[in-house]
């Protein structure tokens, strides 16, 4: 699946709104004028897949452990995911992993690892790669979409509630060295 997102389209309001909340209005392009960015989901741990997963995963955790071809392959092949990712002229410049899961309540998304390349950022690529997901768990009839961000990350944070999600209150507990 390709979506293309030229720098003059902003997202249908309308198909926004159907279950995970409204797109607000918003005033000028989503995209700089010069900017296109292609969203794709990856199927096979090509060496640019995963070229580009040695350049984009230390963005994001410095304590993430390099991905092989094998790491990647069975990240892409895991009924699980739909790994996504975005090009500008051509190259990788970021990634977003869409996890969904059937349980008991029904089938619930959440979106894990959003990187943007430093050079990227501000381009309406997150912006792209969050609507691909959206659309996707949309499309898979999920009951909900769930995402986590620092509390750093403020532009992360204003752009997904632009797409529409809301801060939850809500507890979030991790047991580390579970390996």
């Amino acid at each position: 699946m390709t979506i293309l997102l030229p720098t003059d389209e902003q997202p249908d309001p309308e198909s926004t709104a159907r279950t995970f909340g409204t797109l607000p209005p918003r005033s000028g392009p989503l995209y700089s004028q010069a900017m296109t960015v292609e969203v794709e989901v990856v199927r096979e741990p090509t060496d640019e897949v995963v070229s580009a997963f040695a350049r984009l995963l230390p963005q994001l955790s410095t304590s993430a452990t390099p991905l092989d071809h094998g790491a990647v392959g069975r990240m892409l092949s895991h009924d699980a995911n739909t790994v996504f990712m975005a090009r500008v002229a051509g190259e990788i410049v970021g990634t977003l992993t869409l996890v969904m899961v059937p349980i008991p309540s029904g089938l619930r998304a959440r979106i894990e690892d959003v990187v943007v390349d430093d050079s990227a950022r501000g381009n309406g690529v997150g912006t792209a790669l969050t609507a691909a997901a959206i659309d996707a768990a949309r499309t898979a009839n999920a009951r909900t979409l769930d995402l986590t961000s620092r509390p750093e990350r403020d532009s992360a944070g204003r752009l997904y509630e632009r797409l529409g999600f809301r801060e939850r209150d809500s507890r979030i507990y991790r047991l580390a060295g579970a390996e």
